[in-house]
């Protein structure tokens, strides 16, 4: 007999956060209820073999195994295998992902193996075993997964892009809470600094001044932005921020809808400062 299990959960997340979320396996610990520890042996950008470690079980023993992962994007699959099996003669599990709307995706989770002879536990028995944990974990994982979408995050909880000017940082985004239809962040420029310019030729651009007064140079004409105000910059508009007042300027921006790949939602239109000062 070959234990054979089959779950599915629906998560109200895109395919890519529920995926990028689920497939660190670094962080598994803090998903999972049932890891105490993942540790990383080698990795490569469509594969990883790690050790894990559970939490003791009843009797207070410590199970810990090695497994590798394979992924395909593409395809949103993952296909694993343990590669220390313990008291399985083989264990391969296969990982996919549906989206079934642009904020709503199917996990489903595929486990194929055979308990040895000796194991504690024969193959009938812990495939109910596997199957009442694994609603356990599904369960807990989309808690996890849509509560993070619901996280406030602060200016300085994400990494800063200075490539274009300022101190530029993408807050609200795909990647950071699963956004679907656009993203938003806030840019800081001292008296003087600039964002260099560029245009979206997906996206619409909608930019609130908190502080400061900017200029706005869209195809070459300029306008000015104060405090509390707003604007709106096309799609195909090229645009650049200069801070030309006394104080630090503070810009709020959002863009909509998202490029077909984030690498091509802005287009630049001259060098970044650091390559006009080299």
């Amino acid at each position: 007999m070959i234990g054979h299990t089959d779950n599915a959960v629906e998560i109200d997340a895109p395919t890519g956060f529920v995926w990028d979320q689920t497939n660190d396996v670094s962080a598994w610990p803090e998903l999972f209820s049932e890891y105490a520890k993942a540790e990383i042996l080698a990795e490569t950008d469509t594969s990883v073999t790690f050790r894990l470690t559970m939490h003791p079980d009843e009797q207070g023993r410590v199970w810990s195994w090695v497994s590798e992962r394979h992924w395909d994007r593409d395809t949103w699959t993952v296909r694993a295998r343990r590669v220390e099996t313990g008291p399985f003669e083989f264990m391969n599990i296969t990982w996919t992902y549906e989206e079934l709307a642009p904020d709503r995706t199917r996990m489903r989770w595929v486990q194929d193996f055979h308990m040895k002879p000796d194991a504690p536990l024969d193959t009938a028995a812990m495939t109910d075993r596997i199957n009442a944990n694994t609603l356990v974990q599904m369960s807990l994982i989309k808690e996890k997964v849509e509560k993070r979408r619901r996280e406030v995050i602060g200016f300085h909880d994400v990494p800063s892009n200075r490539r274009r000017g300022g101190d530029l940082r993408t807050l609200v985004s795909p990647a950071t809470r699963g956004s679907s239809s656009g993203f938003c962040g806030a840019v800081r420029l001292a008296p003087g600094e600039k964002v260099s310019e560029h245009y979206h030729p997906y996206s619409e651009e909608f930019l609130f001044v908190a502080r400061g007064t900017l200029r706005i140079d869209l195809d070459g004409e300029p306008v000015t932005a104060g405090a509390e105000q707003a604007l709106l910059i096309p799609r195909n508009v090229r645009h650049r921020l200069t801070n030309v007042g006394e104080e630090e300027a503070l810009a709020v921006f959002h863009l909509g809808p998202l490029a077909p790949r984030p690498e091509l939602g802005h287009v630049d239109t001259e060098p970044y400062p650091e390559q006009v000062s080299a």
